[in-house]
């Protein structure tokens, strides 16, 4: 997830340290207007996706970007909380960025909360080099890290606590909502599609995962993230392409016939385009690892990719093969919540209601009864920046 305002090239960025946070009555899983799909869906029929609805908040070129205002802190007022959202199809929607189209409540964060948890368990708290980074060995200088698009700000948490001497920022569309934020740890509200001047050589750690949707140009983000860097500070990217790959671990593409194509990898392809013509880069993951090696300010480039099976549908009773059912299960709770956030983008995008059921219900079913052997693709990336 990645504030922008709608007609203006400034941006205003809204800075939220924990003691201004969770301090007003504002839901944003609540009640209004366009709470349900019925609500929400224009009558009459559509089997095609509208054109890109990308804004000119977010489609002026990188060079056209106003620097950003030095940074304001706000209490967390009922009113500066009602901004960050809108409710559409059911689900709490960020106000400001037309790109991004996953919901921000809190149905949305507690899936974000287990996906980390098993993120961890496979891929590993952190990247080996991030404690030598975060170190505090350099008397009167403070480490800090950033973690843009947060989400639930989970990974960013974790770091504030583990590395308590460092200062620790979470950058998203809407602020973040843990009452329990360390007093190292601070909530930014910011469109970081606008740019990251305002950071430049502000950081040790610069860290993005799963933010494509949002994105519309990833490369020049990794540019940017690199700005922010210090003198060997490293940069850690996670992403997965949107796709449902085959016991091979071939993507499954919308080419194929389609009584061969599981429901989910319908269901996917349908929302990769769906991110495309919002103006996202749903592809990203697939380029990390040539954008960030060929970067002429970065080295040390490390790069794995995890295959996590979309349920546990393995045979056998060894202890590999039980592990990965368990991760297995794991993944298929993630995607069988992820099928619900999806709809606010896939309908927004004027997909008929009836597709969207056809195809969330039958992906849903194939979960449950792990009937096909799939698995979701998510590549990482990390490297240091050059000695300056």
């Amino acid at each position: 997830m990645l504030v922008s305002p709608s007609s203006s090239h400034h941006r205003q960025m809204q800075v939220l340290y924990p003691e201004h946070l969770m301090s007003s009555t504002f839901d944003p899983n609540g009640e209004d207007d366009m709470d349900t799909d019925a609500g929400s869906v224009a009558s009459g029929p559509s089997y095609c996706f509208a054109p890109s609805v990308v804004t000119s908040a977010t489609s002026h070129d990188w060079e056209m970007r106003s620097a950003s205002p030095a940074p304001s802190v706000y209490s967390m007022t009922s009113s500066l909380r009602a901004a960050s959202y809108r409710h559409e199809f059911g689900r709490g929607i960020n106000n400001y960025s037309e790109v991004y189209r996953l919901p921000a409540d809190d149905e949305e964060f507690e899936r974000l909360d287990r996906q980390h948890l098993m993120f961890m368990e496979v891929m590993g708290k952190y990247p080996a080099c991030l404690p030598e980074v975060l170190a505090d060995d350099t008397p009167g200088v403070t480490k800090t890290c950033v973690d843009l698009g947060c989400g639930s700000g989970s990974w960013i948490l974790d770091v504030a606590r583990d590395f308590p001497y460092c200062s620790a920022v979470a950058v998203d569309l809407v602020p973040m909502q843990d009452v329990n934020m360390p007093p190292n740890c601070r909530s930014e509200v910011d469109d970081i599609n606008l740019g990251l001047q305002h950071f430049y050589g502000a950081f040790n750690v610069a860290h993005a995962r799963l933010v494509s949707s949002g994105i519309r140009d990833y490369k020049g983000l990794i540019d940017e993230m690199v700005q922010t860097l210090r003198s060997r500070g490293l940069i850690q990217l996670v992403e997965f392409d949107f796709r449902v790959y085959d016991a091979d671990k071939l993507p499954i593409m919308p080419s194929r016939l389609e009584e061969e194509t599981p429901w989910l990898a319908r269901w996917m392809n349908v929302v990769n385009i769906a991110v495309e013509q919002r103006g996202g880069e749903p592809d990203a993951a697939n380029h990390l690892h040539r954008w960030v090696s060929e970067h002429p300010l970065l080295e040390e480039p490390v790069y794995r990719e995890f295959w996590f099976q979309t349920g546990p549908w393995k045979k056998g009773d060894d202890p590999s093969t039980a592990r990965d059912n368990r991760i297995g299960a794991m993944m298929r709770d993630d995607i069988l919540a992820f099928l619900k956030s999806g709809r606010p983008l896939l309908l927004s995008n004027d997909l008929d209601i009836s597709v969207v059921d056809e195809l969330e219900s039958n992906a849903e079913r194939e979960l449950l009864e792990a009937s096909a052997s799939t698995y979701i693709r998510v590549q990482n990336v990390y490297a240091r920046r050059k000695a300056y």
